[in-house]
């Protein structure tokens, strides 16, 4: 089964949530999605290539057709924690998320937050391999751009397998898509289920 989508003009995590629910609703084998920026394009690219979709863009004026097709076998939704065997006691390690939303640490001097927030940023390793997401949100988002002062270190964790997301609304906002220099363009549905799947939140 085949259908179109139009999710233009659609805030994130909009789009997704609809190629969700299509994919899911209409066993699709195939699926044509429209969205009107880069942000869409790549978040409901990447969801559909969890999805076990192959996946290919073509840029048409101002949109994006992202055009899919389902490869093996019929994915179910993501998992509960619930959901998944769980290793034995003795082997398993804390899932630590930590949601930044801010390119300063703490309120009063802003000097003082942005020296504050470059020290967390390089001394957060010291979680070891319990710190299982990084997510940046509002502000957060600056911290992944050229001229960022810890941009070398959050490249230094994703070359070391750290999973970072980075807001592609947030992104967008600040005109700053095309400047990210780390990380994975996420929206809303993934970082929502990243914090269901963490076994703590820490919130910056």
């Amino acid at each position: 089964m085949h259908k179109t989508l139009d999710a233009r003009g659609l805030a994130c995590p909009t789009p997704v949530l609809m190629t969700k629910d299509a994919i899911e609703e209409d066993k699709l084998n195939t699926v044509e999605v429209i969205v009107d920026n880069e942000a869409a394009k790549e978040n409901v690219s990447r969801f559909l290539g969890s999805q076990q979709f192959s996946v290919s863009t073509v840029e048409e004026e101002n949109d994006y057709k992202i055009c899919a097709q389902r490869q093996g076998y019929m994915v179910g939704t993501i998992s509960k924690p619930e959901d998944c065997p769980q290793p034995a006691a003795s082997d398993q390690k804390q899932k630590i998320m930590v949601l930044i939303a801010t390119d300063r640490l703490g309120n009063g001097d802003d000097e003082l937050g942005k020296k504050l927030i470059i020290s967390f940023i390089k001394t957060i390793k010291e979680m070891g391999d319990e710190l299982w997401r990084l997510v940046l949100v509002n502000n957060g988002v600056k911290l992944t751009i050229n001229d960022s002062p810890v941009l070398e270190d959050l490249v230094a964790y994703k070359n070391d397998g750290l999973t970072i997301l980075v807001c592609g609304t947030c992104l967008t906002h600040f005109g700053l898509l095309k400047a990210k220099k780390v990380g994975e363009t996420t929206n809303m549905l993934d970082i929502i289920t990243a914090m269901q799947l963490a076994d703590k939140v820490i919130n910056i």
